[in-house]
């Protein structure tokens, strides 16, 4: 098998968890500012597109270089072996970014290394004229930063965000890689109950239940590098049964999600059946006042809702101060909030033991941890 050097992209503020992942498949990982690199063959990119929670998507780095001309650009990008990667018939899209570089004009940039993609490809299959594109796709990217040239081939298609399951959301939903990551940075084990009392279109539970399942993420979805003729069928059958037989189906769960909006629940209901949770998950209409606990050392999760209108944001901050009261009540219980309000300690009456920046799209967040008392503490 071909060994290439791969990259899982991450949200800023996710590198780190991005990286766990990654590791914990095996590879060894070097990180920079929304990349985690790493090592591996065909093998590695199937199993990274299925296993990996928290990354945006897989891809190729197919060269990196300087450019500060065009020309250099056009000639250092028809030197690389294109053909390895792709067929006669490979649709190759080339979207682009330019950031504090001489080649500023990211169209240009985008033309010129299709032109110089498509020579290359003429010449390796003794082609005179254009390249039909009619096989499968290998979406191609032109990164440039401070001159620096990277230029990559995605792997997974739709971002692996995209899991399969959702058939409805809310006006702001969070990305499913989000959600796991705060499953995740909570390390909560299936053993102890979890609870979203803003489950909204009930994607943190749903991710909460994967994790607690062992189930792989991309396990029920397709991925653009399943269809190219050097990724084998036998790579993509081995990984999926591999991951098939990892899935503990029969680990009980405790988990809950409950909102105010009573619509909001019977799409979460909705979404769990579609993940194969409806009988796993418990959701019901609730305001967060009205929050009941039951067992110790339960973990608590949630997206706090944002608000930019006045009343919005007074009706958040009641929100936050009727959990704090909550929860002042279940002092074993471990709370995990992510919130832009920037007055949420005062407001919850307690000082986290942790935040953790983090970005929702393009909003600013604080992950807010209160851990809970160990019961035998008690």
């Amino acid at each position: 098998m071909t060994e290439f050097k791969l990259l899982a992209t991450a949200a800023m503020g996710l590198e780190a968890i991005v990286a766990d992942e990654v590791k914990g498949l095996g590879f060894e990982t070097q990180t920079e500012n929304g990349k985690v690199f790493y090592h591996g063959d065909e093998s590695a990119i199937a199993k990274s597109n299925l296993w990996l929670r928290t990354a945006d998507r897989v891809k190729i780095i197919a060269g990196e270089f300087q450019a500060l001309t065009f020309d250099e650009l056009f000639e250092q990008t028809k030197a690389i072996e294109w053909e390895k990667f792709l067929p006669v018939d490979a649709n190759f899209p080339v979207q682009g970014k330019s950031v504090k570089s001489k080649l500023y004009s990211v169209p240009d940039c985008q033309a010129l290394v299709k032109k110089a993609i498509v020579e290359r490809l003429k010449k390796a299959y003794h082609r005179n004229s254009f390249l039909d594109e009619s096989g499968a796709k290998y979406k191609i990217e032109v990164s440039i930063l401070k001159d620096q040239v990277q230029l990559s081939i995605d792997t997974s298609g739709a971002g692996l965000h995209k899991r399969g399951y959702r058939t409805g959301q809310g006006e702001a939903p969070i990305k499913e890689t989000l959600a796991a990551a705060l499953v995740k940075l909570t390390r909560w084990s299936p053993d102890r109950p979890f609870a979203d009392p803003f489950c909204g279109s009930g994607t943190i539970p749903i991710e909460a239940a994967m994790i607690g399942q062992n189930i792989a993420p991309g396990y029920n979805r397709e991925f653009d590098s399943e269809y190219w003729p050097w990724m084998k069928q036998k790579i993509w059958d081995d990984i999926r049964l591999e991951a098939e037989e990892a899935a503990d189906y029969d680990q009980p769960l405790d988990i809950t999600g409950t909102d105010i909006d009573h619509r909001m629940i019977d799409i979460a209901k909705a979404n769990a059946m579609e993940a194969g949770f409806a009988d796993l998950i418990q959701f019901g209409q609730r305001q967060v006042r009205d929050f009941k606990a039951e067992g110790l050392s339960g973990v608590a999760v949630g997206n706090l809702p944002y608000g930019e209108r006045i009343g919005d944001i007074e009706k958040i901050e009641e929100i936050i101060q009727d959990m704090g009261r909550v929860f002042e009540k279940y002092p074993t219980w471990s709370v995990y909030m992510l919130s832009a309000a920037e007055n949420f300690e005062e407001l919850y009456g307690r000082k986290a033991t942790k935040k953790r920046k983090l970005f929702n799209g393009f909003i600013k967040t604080d992950f807010y941890q209160f851990w809970g008392e160990r019961p035998n503490q008690r």
